[in-house]
């Protein structure tokens, strides 16, 4: 639980700061003030004429707010269906990820690539998961090209890693973005050879999304994202008290979360880190942005997991930004920065509408099939 300390701190970052982005100001809406007070009590409630104060000053502002501007920026970012564009246009994702224990993980990392937008998805795994991801859909591109220790004699591992290494490389330069973790698992092998795949993802200039394992593998080894500014992170309550104590030597300190996190991005050298919980925080150490979860929405949001939504979003933020005949007015411009908050408020949306729909019985699967008519909703076809 956060105390009031936290709450005044998240009101003042949300509206009373000027300094802050846009995306953070608050929309005197019905809607969003009741979602800020439910915020609230949830943290901790009033505890003191200080919140209630902040409150009303934020009820007091208008527009922009930051329910519009994180939609404006997935609006802005979204790019429109051209029947000039051809195929790999609207985005080429790759998971790294998938074991014998662990196949749904990367399967729904990379089947939601496709209900989002993108134009290909693959997944590079263990040759024990391939098949059983292949059965799940043949819209997927399955690599069964990952080895785990208990089927490499030592002697073969070196050859092993090179073979590996050299397929991925095959197909390196066109992809638009890297998710590494997805049902990885913690083999020491495997974990070798997704670290040299990391390597070469960076030479190659290609965003890498890091969740679950992928986490465990760079908390033991920062120089993989570490100074490489189009890495993001994406731990959840665990996997964020890791990284603090690995980093910052500390525990975390939800009094002052934010600043705590804006410390834990610079010292990993300026990655994007999109901590995940009752309020989405993600900072790439320079600025910072919250994303509020829906009240009800918010009770199922962690069936499915933002990263899933941050590769694409992330490379289409990339086009956008890089792009001279786009408006690349929004704010902030940093592509991993803009990729998290846009895949932050789309799965809010999409959980929020499965929730209303199957309440207790909520899945991930049925969050995937709201995907389409939320992102509509926000960003119309037409």
């Amino acid at each position: 639980m956060l105390s009031s300390a936290v709450c005044s701190f998240m009101l003042m970052k949300l509206g009373v700061n000027s300094g802050f982005s846009a995306t953070n100001c608050v929309l005197a809406s019905p809607a969003v003030l009741r979602r800020q007070e439910f915020l609230i009590r949830c943290l901790q409630g009033y505890s003191n004429q200080g919140d209630q104060k902040k409150l009303q000053e934020v009820k007091a502002m208008g527009e922009p707010n930051l329910e519009a501007a994180a939609e404006n920026i997935l609006r802005a970012i979204t790019p429109t269906l051209d029947p000039s564009k051809h195929k790999g246009q609207a985005g080429k994702i790759a998971v790294i990820g998938g074991c014998r224990e662990y196949t749904g993980a990367p399967y729904f990392a990379a089947i939601t690539a496709l209900k989002i937008g993108a134009d290909l998805s693959h997944v590079f795994c263990t040759k024990d998961a391939a098949p059983v991801i292949k059965s799940y859909s043949p819209e997927i591109i399955v690599h069964p090209i990952l080895e785990e220790s208990y089927s490499v004699r030592d002697e073969d591992k070196k050859s092993i890693s090179d073979k590996v290494l050299a397929e991925v490389d095959k197909w390196m330069e066109r992809f638009d973005c890297l998710v590494v973790g997805p049902g990885l698992g913690r083999d020491p092998f495997l974990l070798d050879c997704v670290s040299e795949i990391m390597k070469h993802a960076r030479q190659s200039n290609v965003p890498i999304v890091v969740d679950g394992d992928g986490l465990f593998l760079v908390t033991n080894c920062l120089d993989l994202v570490s100074g490489y500014p189009l890495a993001v992170l994406t731990p959840n309550v665990n996997e964020y008290k890791r990284l603090v104590q690995k980093v910052l030597r500390s525990e975390v300190n939800d009094d002052d979360a934010i600043g705590q996190l804006l410390s834990l991005a610079q010292q990993i050298g300026g990655v994007t880190i999109l901590r995940k919980g009752k309020c989405d925080l993600i900072t790439d150490g320079e600025t910072a942005s919250m994303v509020l979860l829906d009240a009800v929405g918010g009770r199922v949001i962690y069936f499915l997991e933002g990263k899933r939504f941050v590769a694409v979003f992330t490379s289409w933020a990339r086009q956008l930004v890089s792009s001279s005949d786009r408006n690349t007015s929004i704010s902030p411009r940093n592509p991993t920065m803009l990729g998290c908050i846009a895949a932050s408020t789309l799965l809010r949306k999409a959980a929020s509408h499965a929730f209303n729909v199957k309440k207790r019985s909520t899945l991930t699967t049925d969050i995937i099939e709201y995907l389409g008519r939320s992102l509509d909703d926000i960003s119309p076809v037409s």
